[in-house]
């Protein structure tokens, strides 16, 4: 203890900033004689504010809402726009790029700059802008305003620097590229139209210069009419008018002819040399029906022709076209025509845009068409096109995220290093099989291994009751094992009284997972109140599953007496908690059964995590069970917790036993805080809420008028001391009395709705004069700290749960296993426990546990527990190393539980006498020394809002308290000192999609469900900022673009061009003059000028210009050395004349000179 014989005030000496100052009015007692006291303790912290950065590192997933697609056949990068404005950027596996536009207007359209690294643009808000992708992370070079037209179409030909853009009122125009600025030259839609026509033709639907002369301009309008420009000549060749309208256009690599696709689902071929008709009207979906009529058919709404070089036949795929008739039961189709064979190949969700791969950029060469790009509403597939069957790519990018809705995450990071190979080994075996052969096409960018890597896993829970494991190792994303914990219950059959009202919900969806990656056991909350365990074994296994059933449901009046607790103080008879027998008197029908039932029968489980154990909370007098709110598990105790609203509940996993199950004031014994007032049985009980199903943007009207927004929908509290029970999910209704009717399910109503995922819920407001536009969008900024009265209907929910080594009571001399327990009213508990140490005994002797009396008292909601010891480390929670349960047995070596353990007598010497203790809660943080009790520090966080998440993390080889506030402010405090290190308003609005899945962990990395398909990672550590660079992959690789094939002198004399265009010429401002200022307005970048013009010479120039530069320095060392050698040749030259002239004069006298 001589290390520590400080005062506590050299503390705030030693450390940067202001302090809080030690606050010990919880220090009720006289220590032990070994205990340590607040002037004991004495940490140097290390953590400065320069150590913390927010920055966004990487996002994972399918793009929300996407709208168009745009591939380089060069760079072969893939460009996907999306309805909020952002794009995505992929090339091979770890070039994965996220950028948005700060309008957050939907991308329309997104065009290439074919091997120039850049990327144009067009928005809703009619903006054009120009990206620069000669950088890991692209920036905006150029924006154009367009403001009276709005833009419908884009086209960019290939080696062009200038853009033709169709607007809605049928006119084009023309941009320069370099400059970003319109051209005074104009193809207005009453020039292209006959004069005698007197319809307008209607928005620009198509732009395409033709593959055969690059100087006639293809223009596709709405209406059906479609007309080539002569840009020299500044007239019309020929006009073509169809009675349907036009969706896409396509030429053939000859340019003598094109195809159309149009709204009655009809291919209608045209030929240059006669437009008065097309040559060729098909109906690829459609047949003549009896009456001579043809079937109604879909739009089809993209073709492409393609020609190729192995077939004389050409490619035409294109999207829609089926029979009205046929496509009610038919899902959205792609088709692909090749000769006389027609292959549909059918899409589990509608089409977006499809892009035809092939093999040169030039459109006047055959095509060779590879593969097929689909991109769909919610997944990215693409089709084979050189095997006849037409396989799919398997897709390297995580895609699948959100193939179930997501409802929960966690994030682990420095994970042990064999934890990896075997998740992947084991889900190596899940992958479908069928997938093509060949490589990724979409290969382009260059992507390295960083230096600083370290094992990351990603666990996501879903709707269906999956969990998915993915590795996210060097800010890339992959899958590594997926479990599907539906297959522990039977089925719910229709007609099954109450499980036959669940089968088209989600009862399976998972609330909450705990996993430990030493010992491998995993744990899954469900939304059916259920709670399952599992033990990972690389051996298959047919065993049966444990289940137990678990009464948990109290009122104020089963308070027990001081008299009985001291008959009872310990709980240590496990049947004395034994669930009910189901039919027990006063019960319903329904009563003392689960919601799900559990597999009686041995299973045959697969190598992986197996299941082990299934605990169920049952219904109660009509009442579903209440959704669990905490979660912990320890595998070196053998233990499992869990809590919601009505109390508590310890499983010994090892025994398959209830161990204790408990109502929140039974917990309390005689050392409740407050004054409880008494009240009906069961009034108003509440329901099962939680994970419903919304829209992403819809407002949730679950909670009552007077619920604070930190209940049941936030941190998984039940109610705060000022608000009403938790309602029953459904839309309040103005002005309707609140009874029993409306607060209450019936005795058949299933005890939950369809699973929500956690990115489709929005944050609920109590009603107030907050418009319908806050409401959606943010978080209430206001919650009453009040906690002198408990309102009649209050339950007090148990919020969090960590088990450890600590000092059950003050008079303690030496740490026990202990469980900690947070409750929805800032009450922290302490339970310790006696656990036998002989593995013959834990197996068979009952292990005691019960409430010591011990009360803390905190503002809000408790959200989290951690332990230090007295030097500031981290003390991890004691953990069984992982032994195989299905290995084989060998007899001479007993398998024994090998324990490491992390308790505060052996973690250091300092700590032989306590530990520090990190509680945090919806408003403060404070540090308590451990066993006295005594309160160090207190930070109160925010007054006006609450967090949402707070984690004790690992940064910078020392430990924070990060947090994650209600109004989008991310902060971390210094420990033990809770010293503000970091404030930054990172989310402005937060909705509840958010506030469900955001997570930190070690490494200073987080992150959350930015939307429903997306995963966005961010760090707040300025080690990782600064390093984020080399750890991002290059867009853009140095590609010599490949020469145009030579024709032959026949081709190129009747066929080929017969004069160069130049487009210079034609639409220079010397040509065509400026363009209207009013009509669109230019907007620089915010790279500025010079680094614009720094930017444009990119990669390929920064390698020429120093190959010239080495060439010219080669040249002058050459010069050098040539003149070095003359030099030397002088200089011998002169050192011989002077030695002659030195003999010739040696024999001289003076006077003879």
């Amino acid at each position: 203890m001589k290390k520590f014989r400080k005062v506590l005030d050299g503390l705030s000496s030693s450390s940067p900033g202001g302090v809080a100052s030690p606050s010990c009015g919880s220090a009720a007692g006289t220590p032990t004689a070994h205990a340590p006291t607040p002037q004991d303790i004495h940490v140097q912290e290390t953590l400065v504010s320069e150590n913390f950065q927010i920055c966004k590192t990487v996002r994972h997933g399918f793009p929300y809402q996407p709208t168009c697609l745009a591939f380089d056949p060069v760079q072969k990068i893939l460009a996907i726009g999306s309805r909020t404005g952002g794009i995505r950027i992929l090339g091979r596996p770890g070039v994965d790029c996220y950028s948005q536009h700060e309008s957050g207007a939907a991308v329309l359209q997104l065009q290439f700059l074919i091997n120039e690294g850049a990327l144009v643009t067009a928005c809703a808000d009619d903006t054009l802008h120009l990206w620069n992708l000669r950088q890991r992370r692209p920036a905006i070079l150029h924006s154009l305003k367009f403001n009276r037209e709005r833009i419908t179409f884009c086209h960019l030909p290939f080696q062009s620097k200038w853009l033709y853009v169709g607007t809605e009122r049928g006119n084009t125009h023309i941009v320069n590229i370099e400059s970003f600025v319109l051209s005074g030259y104009v193809i207005m839609w009453n020039k292209a139209i006959e004069l005698a026509t007197k319809a307008h033709p209607g928005p620009v639907v198509h732009l395409s210069d033709s593959p055969k002369d690059e100087g006639k301009l293809l223009i596709g309008f709405e209406s059906g009419t479609v007309v080539q420009w002569d840009l020299r000549a500044k007239k019309v060749d020929f006009r073509i008018y169809y009675d349907e309208a036009i969706h896409s256009v396509s030429w053939h690599h000859e340019g003598k002819q094109f195809m159309c696709s149009h709204s009655d689902g009809s291919l209608t071929m045209w030929n240059l040399r006669n437009t008065a008709r097309p040559i060729q009207i098909t109906y690829p979906h459609g047949k003549i029906l009896k009456d001579g009529r043809k079937e109604s058919c879909k739009p089809i709404l993209k073709v492409e022709y393609k020609t190729s070089r192995n077939s004389s036949e050409p490619y035409v795929i294109f999207s829609g076209g089926l029979s009205y008739d046929k496509s009610g039961g038919r899902r959205p189709t792609l088709t692909i025509m090749h000769g006389k064979a027609v292959t549909v190949l059918e899409m589990d969700h509608p089409i977006v845009e499809f892009l035809v791969l092939c093999d040169t950029p030039y459109s006047n060469e055959v095509q060779d068409p590879y593969a097929v790009v689909v991109l769909l509403e919610k997944d990215f597939i693409v089709v084979d096109l050189t095997q006849s069957n037409f396989p799919i790519f398997e897709n390297p990018y995580p895609m699948d995220i959100h193939e179930s809705p997501v409802t929960c995450t966690a994030y682990f990071a420095e994970c042990p290093p064999d934890i990896i190979p075997i998740l992947y080994s084991i889900g190596a075996k899940q992958k479908k099989t069928g997938y093509s052969h060949k490589e990724w096409p979409v290969s382009g960018g260059t992507w390295t291994l960083g230096s600083q890597t370290y094992p990351e896993i990603i666990v996501t829970g879903h709707a269906d009751g999956t969990v998915k494991f993915w590795d996210a190792s060097a800010i890339t994303l992959q899958m590594l094992y997926k479990l599907k914990t539906s297959k522990v219950f039977e089925k719910p059959k229709a007609g099954d009284g109450r499980a036959g009202e669940l089968v088209e919900e989600d009862p399976y969806a998972v609330q909450m997972v705990s996993w430990c990656p030493h010992s491998r056991l995993f744990c899954v909350v469900g939304i059916s109140a259920h709670v399952i365990l599992y033990r990972f074994s690389k051996h298959d296994a047919n065993t049966q599953i444990v289940s137990l059933e678990v009464r948990l449901q109290f009122d104020s009046e089963d308070v027990i007496s001081p008299s009985e607790a001291e008959n009872n103080p310990c709980f240590s008879d496990p049947s004395s908690h034994s669930p009910q027998p189901p039919g027990s008197p006063g019960s319903g029908t329904q009563d003392s059964l689960p919601c799900l039932k559990v597999k009686n029968r041995p299973v045959r489980m697969p190598p992986g995590y197996q299941a082990e154990l299934v605990v169920q909370l049952q219904w109660v007098d009509g009442e579903p069970p209440q959704q669990i709110t905490s979660l912990d598990i320890n595998s070196a105790y053998g233990l499992l917790a869990f809590g919601n609203c009505n109390g508590l509940t310890v499983v010994d996993f090892l025994q398959k036993t209830i161990l204790m199950c408990m109502g929140t004031l039974d917990l309390y014994g005689a050392a409740d805080p407050y004054q409880r007032l008494t009240r009906s049985p069961r009034k108003n009980r509440q329901s099962t809420s939680g994970l419903t199903e919304l829209s992403d943007n819809q407002v949730s009207m679950d909670m009552e008028r007077s619920k604070s927004p930190t209940s049941d929908h936030v941190n998984g509290h039940c109610t705060s001391p000022t608000s009403q029970p938790c309602s029953v999910g459904k839309p309040r209704i103005t002005g309707v009395p609140e009874g029993p009717r409306l607060t209450r399910r019936g005795p058949g109503r299933p005890p939950f709705r369809k699973a929500q995922s956690a990115a489709c819920m929005e944050i609920s407001l109590p009603v107030s004069s907050h418009t319908e536009e806050s409401r959606e969008n943010s978080f209430s900024r206001s919650r009453s700290s009040s906690v002198s009265s408990i309102d009649r209907d209050t339950k007090e929910s148990v919020t969090t749960l960590q088990f450890g080594e600590s000092y059950g009571r003050k008079g303690d001399a030496l740490p026990t296993a202990c469980l900690w327990v947070g409750t929805s009213l800032g009450v922290v508990l302490l339970l310790p426990i006696s656990i036998p140490t002989e593995e013959e005994e834990r197996m068979e002797e009952p292990i005691t546990m019960g409430p010591s009396g011990t009360v803390l008292m905190l503002k809000g909601s408790v959200l989290r527990f951690a332990f230090l010891d007295c030097g500031g480390a981290l003390i991890q929670s004691p953990y069984e190393v992982w032994r195989d349960p299905n290995g084989p047995e060998d007899p001479d070596r007993p398998r024994r539980r090998k324990l490491v353990n992390f308790s505060p007598s052996s973690s250091q010497e300092a700590c032989s006498d306590g530990h520090l203790a990190v509680v945090c809660s919806e408003k403060q943080a404070k540090v308590i020394l451990m066993p006295t009790q005594a309160v160090l520090f207190t930070h109160n966080i925010t007054e006006s809002s609450f967090l949402l998440r707070a984690d004790v993390v690992s940064v910078c080889n020392s430990v924070c308290l990060a947090c994650f506030c209600a109004n989008g402010h991310i902060m971390t405090l210094s420990l033990p000192s809770l010293r503000p290190l970091m404030d930054i308003n990172y989310l402005p609005l937060t909705d509840l999609r958010i506030a469900r899945t955001f997570v930190f962990t070690n490494g200073g990395q987080a992150l959350y469900l930015s939307s429903p398909t997306e995963i966005q990672r961010l760090t707040y550590s300025q080690e990782m900022t600064d390093n984020l660079q080399d750890m991002l992959g290059e867009l853009f690789t140095p590609i010599e673009t490949p020469e145009a094939q030579n024709k032959g002198f026949l081709k190129g004399f009747f066929g080929g061009n017969a004069q160069t265009f130049d487009r210079e010429e034609l639409f220079g401002e010397a040509a065509a003059g400026k363009a209207s200022r009013s009509l669109a307005q230019h907007i620089p970048g915010p790279m500025g000028l010079e680094n614009m013009k720094a930017a444009a010479g990119g990669v390929v120039g920064d390698l020429a210009r120093a190959r010239i530069a080495l060439d010219q320095r080669g040249e002058r060392l050459g010069e050098l050395e040539e003149r070095t050698a003359l030099m030397m040749n002088s200089a011998e030259t002169f050192s011989t004349h002077a030695h002659q002239v030195m003999l010739k004069q040696k024999d001289k006298k003076w006077y003879q000179l």
